[in-house]
């Protein structure tokens, strides 16, 4: 499908008609914006087969996977009405006048976040529903209160423009203000570069290359009026082979750790694209399953031509690296065009910690092993790696008891911590942290996946001295909407 670039003039109309919708969806009760988000489930949902077999023809990605990440996709935006219907959300703390407070009367304070107005979305070229065009970021962004504009991802328009339309329904089925949202296509940079600097924009949310990211961020911070891009960028999520642990599960760890980095066609932004352990016999003994696994795995079609390109360009640049070793690749010969090579590398610790380009992520089914000499020398690669959106820890408690300080680096790098598991599969709920220190998200006090991923889409709003009567609902005395509230200091609804 062939879609043509948004002009300068459209894209003009859009923020236009954004920031109007804004006057009226900022003040829509939570209970009406879960009706829309819930409307906007079953106009996907009623969609079928129909988008299932589009996003297939556009992505290569096999129906079972597009039918979970569907799933994800609704899953969410009920999820995001499920809150609203609560309330709490909105962080509400109320301090009550006390006029005789000496030296100095204490003011009525009441505090609860608001929305920050028209927020643009970037979809993702590897999650074509969930981190897509009615995804996590618009569903968010939507729920805080927020018009949303989604630049489609070109990789996959004809999917994005469906999804768009199913969204559209849902606005007018429910009644929703025109121009709370609108679909744009692009494959010129120019058009993403107009929707950030636009000073409508109050936000921007991506999902995607560190480049892609970085520009966005850059350009957000050149406005006469900066705004937050809440950009999720990948990282290689180490893996992390604690010797006691290895002694008795080498075997299963490489067979797990296998199908982790292959999964998906390593499409993921958790896939382990580094394992990080030390030289002895366990280390052979893994090295020698994971090469027997990886050898056995059939090459599959990545996303597109592009992604496969790139693959390709920075698998064969590691590769080239001097002392760089190839540990295993698939013996299966590529039966289709663009299928990405199952592909392991090893390489010494003190050759890794001297080459930058060995530390850069490889986005596809590749991992980079990091061989050290001993604990000490792993702990000096864990210091010199960048932030990550996760850190895996292979090992049994007794060792990170003794070894406090392998736990304490991974902590201050990384996202999310995991003991004795993969990174691969992000449970969408409360306690997820999806997001980590640069580079692997520009802003690691928040996620794109779970509820919190609405606090990226708000701001904090005082009100001092004012009467009942002209108070949001949420900070009137008598809690109307009997949501939890922190008042006078307490806990309670």
């Amino acid at each position: 499908m062939i879609f043509q670039d948004a002009s300068i003039e459209e894209i003009e109309q859009l923020m236009k008609a954004s920031k109007e919708a804004f006057k009226l969806y900022r003040k829509t009760p939570g209970k009406k914006k879960a009706v829309f988000l819930r409307a906007i489930a079953e106009e996907i949902e009623a969609l079928g087969d129909t988008l299932l077999n589009l996003a297939k023809s556009e992505t290569n990605l096999p129906i079972p996977r597009l039918v979970s990440e569907r799933g994800r996709t609704l899953f969410q935006l009920r999820m995001f009405a499920d809150l609203l219907e609560e309330g709490s959300w909105v962080d509400a703390r109320l301090d009550y006048a006390d006029l005789s407070r000496q030296p100095l009367p204490k003011p009525d304070l009441r505090k609860m976040l608001i929305p920050v107005g028209t927020v643009v979305v970037f979809g993702a070229s590897n999650f074509p529903f969930a981190y897509s065009t009615a995804g996590g970021d618009t569903a968010s962004a939507l729920a805080a209160g927020c018009p949303v504009i989604v630049k489609g991802h070109p990789a996959h328009g004809g999917t994005s423009e469906m999804v768009a339309q199913a969204v559209l329904k849902a606005v007018e089925k429910t009644g929703m203000p025109d121009g709370v949202f609108a679909h744009v296509h692009g494959k010129n940079f120019e058009v993403g570069k107009a929707l950030v600097l636009h000073p409508i924009t109050k936000a921007v949310g991506f999902t995607g290359s560190f480049i892609g990211g970085k520009a966005l961020f850059d350009l957000a911070n050149q406005r006469q009026e900066p705004i937050p891009v809440f950009a999720e960028m990948g990282s290689v999520n180490p893996v992390i082979l604690m010797p006691e642990k290895m002694k008795s599960e080498a075997g299963n760890i490489a067979k797990t750790y296998a199908a982790s980095i292959t999964v998906g066609v390593g499409q993921f932004c958790t896939n382990p694209g580094l394992i990080i352990g030390i030289e002895n016999e366990d280390l052979l003994k893994f090295e020698e399953v994971l090469k027997e696994e990886i050898e056995k795995i059939a090459p599959e079609q990545m996303l597109n031509a592009g992604i496969y390109q790139n693959f390709e360009g920075k698998r064969t640049v590691v590769l080239a690296q001097e002392h760089v070793e190839v540990l295993a690749e698939t013996l299966i010969e590529r039966s289709a065009a663009i299928q990405g090579l199952p592909t392991i590398a090893k390489v010494k610790a003190e050759v890794f910690l001297n080459n930058p380009t060995l530390h850069q992520e490889v986005f596809g089914p590749f991992s980079l092993m990091v061989i050290c000499k001993d604990l000490e020398q792993m702990q000096e690669v864990l210091s010199h790696l960048e932030g990550q959106l996760t850190a895996t820890l292979m090992a049994i408690e007794a060792e990170l008891q003794e070894n406090p300080e392998i736990s304490d680096t991974l902590r201050n790098i990384c996202g999310r911590l995991i003991f004795n598991g993969v990174p691969t599969g992000v449970e969408v709920g409360f306690p997820m942290q999806h997001g980590g220190p640069f580079p692997a998200s520009t802003d690691s006090r928040f996620g794109a996946v779970g509820p919190d991923a609405i606090k990226r889409f708000v701001r904090p709003a005082s009100y001092q001295g004012f009467p009942e009567n002209l108070l949001p609902d949420e900070l009137k005395t008598d809690n109307p909407l009997n949501i939890l509230r922190l008042v006078q200091g307490v806990w309670k609804k």
